[in-house]
């Protein structure tokens, strides 16, 4: 008997129903721990049952793994798909768990086709991701700190926040950490800041005289003697918030080096960018896009899933071309990133986005515009699995040769 099933996945527990798969009719309703007990019972209850598609909310996380690792075919259904779906099979607006995972079921019946089935990648793939999102996740926190600090400096020491080009920097956070407050830095003079700078490696980009006029001529906060002993004490918290965050995205990002060029697909990524050095982005592009060409078909299918192809919106005599929201959010900052660097270093990249502008595309659509370009160009080398080669790509040579 062929058999499908509806999961409703909760933190604790989860809500199953095991269906026919011709009929409909239920075979089993049952709700499991989320602990290695009810986990295990679940997977064997879909073995025993001989179930061929497992439909719920999430494309990842611990109970997908152990679904793909027995071999089950998972359909990811987006929750807004499944909220959209409810009012089928209801004629009041009740919900419950053992509801969703009824709807799942349902879906995974009667709508199987509408839905891809999921295609994971390899574990180098899933480890390189693990890496690049834990990456972002700490620029993003790093970015969060630093805009609060900054905001602290300009309250009562702007001169501060101004003197190394970034406040997040090494030798902005140990400055910030010698000298908190103004009054700390009161017998700061050229030769001081010069043995500071010395002793914490500076670049010397700027020389020390510059630094200290940076510093000198901010204005002066007129601030009470308790209020900039909080925020002195406010600047030490952030400053000790910040540093670990700054040394482990470093650390982060030599990892990633290395995965990425380990990575039997990191060629062909890396090939599309000149700067050896620049990795994050291929490595993001590639932990993304996965190892599995079976989940992008066409190259259509990776320009959607990536934010770069609009949505038609047609009705009547209107038609127009809309924003895609639906889609991989990370996937499209890549593309973005992408997109935004290439047109200085690669002329047909330059023309296309310059053709959009002229057009009258803002900055955003035009840098969308380059970047579906870029997913054709992706999507063939990844499917052909060779790096990028400009002599073969054809928008590059009809541009060099129209250039004479």
């Amino acid at each position: 008997m062929r058999a499908i099933c509806g999961i409703d996945w909760a933190s604790q527990w989860h809500d199953v129903r095991i269906a026919d798969a011709g009929t409909g009719e239920k075979l089993v309703q049952r709700r499991f721990a989320h602990d290695e007990a009810g986990v295990s019972a679940l997977v064997d209850e879909l073995i025993a049952y001989d179930v061929e598609r497992v439909a719920i909310e999430r494309p990842d996380g611990l109970l997908v793994g152990r679904l793909l690792a027995a071999g089950l075919a998972v359909l990811a259904i987006h929750p807004n798909q499944v909220k959209a779906t409810r009012d089928r099979f209801r004629a009041a607006a009740g919900k419950s768990d053992v509801f969703d995972s009824f709807v799942l079921c349902e879906l995974a019946r009667t709508d199987a086709h509408r839905f891809a089935v999921l295609a994971p990648s390899g574990d180098e793939t899933r480890a390189l991701r693990a890496l690049v999102r834990t990456r972002e996740d700490l620029v993003a926190a790093r970015v969060g700190l630093a805009n609060q600090l900054r905001a602290q400096l300009d309250c009562f020491w702007p001169g501060a926040a101004r003197i190394f080009a970034d406040i997040d920097s090494p030798i902005a956070l140990a400055f910030l950490e010698r000298y908190p407050a103004p009054p700390d830095a009161r017998g700061l003079g050229p030769k001081r800041l010069q043995g500071f700078l010395d002793r914490h490696a500076y670049c010397g980009r700027r020389p020390v005289d510059e630094l200290l006029e940076r510093l000198r001529t901010a204005p002066v906060a007129a601030v009470g003697e308790l209020e900039a002993d909080a925020r002195r004490a406010a600047v030490l918290g952030l400053v000790a918030a910040l540093r670990p965050i700054v040394c482990q995205i470093s650390e982060l990002t030599s990892q990633i080096r290395g995965a990425v060029r380990a990575h039997p697909d990191g060629p062909i990524f890396l090939s599309i960018f000149r700067d050896p050095k620049s990795v994050i982005t291929a490595a993001g592009l590639l932990c993304e896009i996965g190892d599995n060409r079976a989940r992008y078909p066409h190259r259509d299918a990776l320009a959607a899933d990536g934010g770069q192809a609009p949505v038609a919106i047609e009705s009547g005599k209107r038609r127009t071309a809309a924003f895609r929201w639906a889609c991989d959010k990370r996937l499209r900052n890549h593309l973005a990133v992408l997109a935004d660097s290439s047109r200085h270093h690669h002329p047909w990249a330059a023309d296309i986005y310059q053709r959009a502008r002229d057009r009258g595309a803002d900055h955003p659509h035009a840098c969308r515009i380059l970047g579906r370009a870029w997913t054709r160009v992706l999507w063939r080398c990844w499917q052909d699995r060779v790096p990028y080669d400009p002599t073969q790509h054809r928008a590059a040579t009809r541009h060099f040769h129209a250039q004479g």
